[in-house]
């Protein structure tokens, strides 16, 4: 199904694993931890199950970014290790979490070009989750700021999220789309919220992002698309 093309519809964008590449780094971080833990009875999967509860467990304390990562790699550690937390080990284990930080903002292929085509015929925010200064700060470093109206870093996505941002920008829903990698916080919880979505996949997608798509229940419509270049089809 084709938007309507008049008048301009507003695209709410989602930016890790949406514009750039952000998931790979983590998952590179923790293969590094796991080989490092090297533990003796649990294998790789279970080493990873586990970190996978802390993660949870810590993004309710500290948020989400490489601070509530560093955190969780501790603590996954302290679960698990045989050894004790010395501050050499501490260090290691927080430099996996660090050298995150210092990667480079790998802009995924066909975004700049596409958000060049959108800007002019839409309203383009950017909407995403995370720590306000890592994102912001990406977002600087991406060279994609003048293409958005306004940014938006929330500490979640839910249908609650949505809503606000509709009512705080004055947004019709017929005419309003969340654009994003996440069916967990960028598809679903904008379906319920009554408004369109545009599911764009990421073969890397955080596994506590993972949620089966909501296709038959109340809402807007939900859009699928292969690649974020796609959205020139349609918009």
């Amino acid at each position: 199904m084709r938007p309507r093309q008049n008048p301009p519809q507003t695209l709410l964008i989602d930016a890790d694993d949406t514009l750039w590449e952000n998931n790979i780094y983590f998952e590179r971080a923790i293969g590094e931890f796991i080989s490092f833990l090297n533990h003796r009875h649990f294998t790789p999967q279970q080493v990873r199950e586990v970190l996978n509860d802390v993660e949870r467990e810590n993004i309710a304390r500290h948020g989400y970014g490489t601070h509530s990562f560093a955190h969780a790699l501790v603590d996954t550690f302290e679960r698990l290790s045989l050894e004790p937390l010395t501050p050499g080990l501490h260090a290691t284990i927080h430099g996996f979490a660090d050298a995150i930080a210092h990667q480079p903002v790998e802009i995924i292929a066909g975004v700049p070009e596409t958000l060049q085509y959108l800007a002019p015929r839409h309203r383009l925010i950017l909407l995403t989750k995370g720590n306000p200064l890592e994102q912001t700060g990406k977002l600087e470093r991406s060279g994609l700021k003048s293409y958005f109206l306004a940014a938006e870093v929330v500490m979640e996505k839910h249908t609650a999220t949505y809503s606000g941002i509709a009512q705080k920008y004055e947004l019709q829903a017929v005419s309003t789309w969340m654009v994003g990698n996440s069916p967990r916080s960028d598809i679903n919880p904008a379906l319920a919220a009554g408004l369109n979505a545009v599911f764009v996949p990421h073969s890397d997608t955080w596994v506590l992002e993972h949620e089966q798509i909501c296709r038959n229940g109340a809402g807007g419509t939900l859009l699928e698309v292969q690649r974020f270049s796609d959205l020139q089809k349609y918009f």
